[in-house]
């Protein structure tokens, strides 16, 4: 299955989602890649300063992958 998340917000969803699919904590995933809880925190509600090789580290945790493609629609900008 395909999401699609354009802002530091919906990246953070989709992981909250996967990680409640797969019936992990937030502690137990942090764990997982070498983390605390509390950055798992903030990566779900969507701090948008979060390091890429960390937030890779959690998508394969969660057995997902980052996928680029060409934008359908519209302008895209970090909320800060």
């Amino acid at each position: 299955m395909q999401e699609l998340a354009r802002d530091p917000r919906q990246i953070g969803n989709l992981i909250r989602n996967a990680r409640k699919r797969k019936a992990l904590s937030q502690k137990k995933l942090a764990s997982m890649v070498g983390l605390r809880q509390e950055n798992i925190s903030m990566i779900e509600n969507g701090y948008a300063s979060t390091k890429l090789h960390t937030l890779l580290a959690v998508l394969s945790a969660l057995g997902l992958e980052l996928q680029v493609s060409i934008r359908s629609t519209g302008d895209w900008t970090i909320e800060r």
